[in-house]
This record gives structure tokens, sequence and C-alpha cells, in this order.
């Protein structure tokens, strides 16, 4: 293989390990959960796992999708706005970074509305192993980004 087929097939990985990480992100907007199961590796041969804010790990393909069905049952609206979005690879395994600007609500107290909307910063990371049907979920891990509060600048510090 000449360096300009490598070139090519390197870039055609990264395009579809992106275009991977995307559809789990629009099957999380969607509410598709049959859709995001088929994004995530198949058996319990290679456990998955996943860390979503605030929660401890969750290994195993039952567990993971439990959390995710539970997630979409009780949010009533979410969109990903994803950004610092980054590729590495090595072999059959890649590593996706980005930073989750997260819009979400749930259901209102007074019937049929939506409820407050809520702005949420998250950084994740998705790993993905190839498979002879693409590039499948292997782990997730999100964790929350504090924003200051400019509570720190109107301490004083006694001398």
């Amino acid at each position: 293989m000449t360096g300009r087929d490598e070139q090519a097939e390197a870039a055609a990985d990264i395009a579809a390990v992106e275009q991977a990480n995307t559809a789990f992100y629009e099957a999380m907007e969607r509410g598709d959960f049959e859709e995001l199961s088929g994004l995530w590796l198949p058996g319990e041969d290679l456990t998955v796992s996943c860390v979503h804010p605030g929660w401890p790990v969750l290994t195993g393909r039952g567990e993971v999708l439990r959390s995710y069905a539970l997630i979409m049952a009780n949010t009533e609206y979410i969109q990903f706005f994803l950004t610092d979005v980054g590729v590495s690879m090595t072999g059959d395994t890649a590593l996706v970074t980005c930073t989750e600007n997260i819009l979400s609500g749930g259901p209102a107290e007074d019937g049929n509305a939506l409820g407050p909307l809520v702005g949420q910063l998250v950084v994740a990371t998705n790993v993905f192993r190839r498979t002879p049907d693409g590039w499948k979920l292997w782990s997730h891990h999100g964790s929350p980004v504090l924003t200051e509060t400019g509570d720190e600048e109107d301490e004083e510090t006694p001398s």
C-alpha cells in the first residue's frame, strides 16, 4: 500500500468514527433506544462501560443500555452541540474526545408543556472498536465541567 493509500484509508476511518459518534448523539436526541443499542458493541465478550456525570461506573451491555433507557424515559427534550471534537486512532480502536454542550428539559408539572430547559457542559471520551458492522461504542465517559460562579473573587483572604 502506498503512503497516499494509507492516508486515504486513515481519513476514511476517521470520517467513519466521526459519523458513528454523531449517530450516538443523534439517537439520544431522538430518544431512539433501538438505534442507540445498535451503536454499542454487541455481546458481553468485550465488556462495555459507561460513566454518566455523577453516576458510578456502569459495566456490561445490559447495565449500560438500561441507563440510557432510564435517561430517555425521564428526559422530554435533549440536544447536544458538540465542540472541541478530536479523533485519535490506533489499529481497530478509536478515541473521540469532545465537549457536550447540552440543552435538556423534563416534562412540566402542569401537563403537556415542556419543563424549564437546563444547559450543561460535559467533557466526554467515547471509545470505539472496529467491527465487521462498522465502528461500535466500547466506552463512554462523561464528566461535568465546573463553571466559575464568581464567588471566589468576592472572598477576601485574611493577611
